[in-house]
């Protein structure tokens, strides 16, 4: 079974080690100490942990729909050119960019710093793990 230190638990949450730890010693994370003190987290409880937490950040002014992998985050960059557009935008640690017309662009009167959600509807969703 696969475990995680303290340092790759916060790398892949996207907060600090300190932060791990406290949660660990608080028992919102169960973890096993080694004999130098060091925390291990096993795969299946930081799946657990993860599937217990609150829905991310919404704003509420969104409407309902379909598209159940949402990330709300922070517009980066928006590139125009004559018909489209890219727009990037940061969610936490996630990096999502879409391609659109520029007319839709301008219609959201999208800018670099504004509050995004990227809605994402595929059929096609690909899972990749680093090599063993």
């Amino acid at each position: 079974m696969a475990s995680y230190s303290s340092t790759q638990v916060a790398d892949l949450l996207g907060v600090s080690a300190d932060t791990v730890r406290r949660w660990c010693d608080e028992g919102r994370l169960a973890a096993t100490k080694s004999a130098g003190g060091h925390r291990t987290v096993s795969g299946k409880e930081l799946a657990r942990y993860l599937t217990e937490q609150t829905k991310a950040f919404e704003p509420a002014t969104v409407f309902a729909q379909s598209a159940r992998n949402r990330f709300t985050g922070i517009v980066t960059s928006v590139q125009r050119d004559k018909l489209t557009a890219i727009v990037e935008v940061h969610a936490g640690r996630n990096r999502i960019v879409s391609l659109m017309t520029r007319e839709a662009v301008d219609e959201l009167g999208l800018k670099v710093g504004d509050v995004a959600t990227a809605a994402v509807k595929s059929t096609s969703v690909i899972i990749e793990v680093p090599p063993v």
